[in-house]
């Protein structure tokens, strides 16, 4: 994996164990010359992981729609931005470059981003590692969301499986490279 898309809040969170966590991500990247592939942004958790990772000499690409570019939220301090006219291609291109996906603690444009990425996965139409940074808790309660919604019969097992739950920064390179997409020969009918 040498390239990671990170999707996280715009908004710095109210305790500092957020940002902290952040920066030792993108020192962890650095280290390790992962590529940060993320929203663009240059404030909040965004700005605080990209800018971290451009600290200890690591490569960062954002992309980012022109209407967020042009509220002055547009990060020009990296080695790429790519600047598209939507969310949808933004997206697109953020799963185009990346090789795995990571979701840390942000609001509900993190929760859509990685849902959708995770809604590819489950159809086997793309076999990247996907995984949530549980930093200090903050996911707890959406994994027990879907544990209750594979109880209810909304998800299967397996489907809940395809998700990687890390616990801690230093588990998050070990976690996803190790990964292994399923090769069930799934029946998308009965998903």
């Amino acid at each position: 994996m040498n390239k990671l898309c990170v999707f996280c809040g715009s908004s710095p969170g109210t305790n500092n164990i957020y940002q902290r966590d952040a920066m030792k991500l993108g020192k962890l990247l650095a280290d390790n010359h992962i590529e940060l592939v993320y929203g663009g942004g240059s404030i909040g958790i965004m700005g605080v992981l990209a800018d971290t990772v451009k600290e200890f000499g690591g490569k960062v690409t954002g992309v980012i729609p022109q209407f967020l570019y042009d509220k002055e939220v547009g990060h020009d301090g990296l080695d790429n931005l790519i600047i598209v006219e939507t969310m949808h291609e933004r997206k697109m291109k953020m799963a185009q470059l990346a090789e795995g996906f990571l979701a840390l603690p942000g609001g509900i444009g993190t929760l859509e981003e990685i849902f959708e990425i995770f809604t590819w996965t489950q159809l086997r139409l793309m076999k990247n590692p996907v995984a949530f940074l549980n930093i200090n808790g903050y996911f707890d309660l959406l994994f027990q969301f879907l544990a209750h919604t594979e109880k209810e019969g909304f998800i299967r097992n397996h489907t809940s499986q395809l998700l990687i739950k890390i616990e801690s920064v230093d588990e998050v390179i070990e976690k996803m490279r190790s990964y292994e997409a399923p090769n069930d020969g799934l029946d998308l009918s009965k998903v």
